[in-house]
């Protein structure tokens, strides 16, 4: 947890900035993210979309990630499919576009991430229940068929390793069902020239002890890629999940620039 001798005094400033935030910008965001900001456009966005890319890319400020974003988001209907490599990763798809996520049921109690998925209509999944999975497929088909992107992480979690996981199948069922198109994504962490994979979930560590360590690190990059887009009509899920695996892997893998 203790990175180098500023560790402390990164605590100190960006914590004190995580309370002002969660004091003065979750009400002006709950506010406005619901169907009410959705009537407003603020440029080219609705309100709604604007507050939550605000209050998101504060939130990656304050962790001293800064965002940089490649390639172009599709508009809905269309299944985002990325890579899980921390929690933050959350905050960077919100930062860039509004999107809603399919996460285990836990996420929901976690400071910040619950409130921000809360307000994003994220599909919760209890883990091992199978009415909970066909709930999630049915509401996933739902939001789809009603304009909007949904976002999966297919590895299944956050897993160990700095590397690209297995992909699992089961949830592209929906945009094969729906018949839009599936837009892999990568997401990787650099620091020093060097992907960092000390961001993820370290060994024992669970979700307060990571965000008190993330906060006292030192600042990184986070590279986010939109991928070209596959068409996922009439394809097998299998077959899907492996090409969006591969693409990301490859996209992954390319040396840091």
């Amino acid at each position: 947890m203790w990175t180098d001798y500023l560790t402390p005094l990164r605590l100190l400033a960006r914590g004190f900035l995580l309370v002002l935030l969660a004091v003065f910008g979750s009400i002006p965001t709950f506010l406005c993210v619901n169907r009410f900001g959705a009537r407003f456009s603020v440029g080219r966005r609705q309100l709604d979309e604007f507050m939550l890319n605000w209050w998101t890319r504060m939130l990656c400020r304050i962790f001293a990630v800064k965002v940089k974003v490649s390639g172009t988001v599709l508009p809905g209907p269309v299944l985002i499919v990325s890579n899980h490599i921390s929690w933050l990763d959350i905050l960077v798809l919100h930062s860039s576009a509004a999107m809603g996520f399919v996460s285990k049921a836990e996420v929901a109690r976690w400071p910040f991430i619950g409130f921000l998925a809360k307000l994003s209509r994220t599909v919760f999944h209890q883990r091992g229940s199978h009415d909970s999975a066909s709930n999630v497929a049915d509401a996933m088909i739902t939001r789809l068929k009603e304009g909007g992107r949904v976002a999966i992480f297919p590895e299944g979690g956050i897993k160990p390793g700095d590397t690209v996981k297995l992909f699992h199948a089961r949830l592209l069922k929906a945009a094969v069902d729906v018949e839009c198109p599936i837009q892999p994504v990568m997401i990787r962490y650099v620091r020093n020239g060097v992907r960092d994979p000390d961001i993820t979930f370290l060994d024992k560590e669970n979700f307060m002890t990571n965000l008190i360590r993330l906060l006292g690190r030192p600042a990184s990059v986070c590279q986010l890629r939109y991928l070209p887009p596959i068409e996922a009509a009439g394809r097998p899920r299998r077959e899907l999940a492996d090409q969006a695996r591969a693409m990301v892997l490859n996209a992954f893998e390319a040396p840091v620039s």
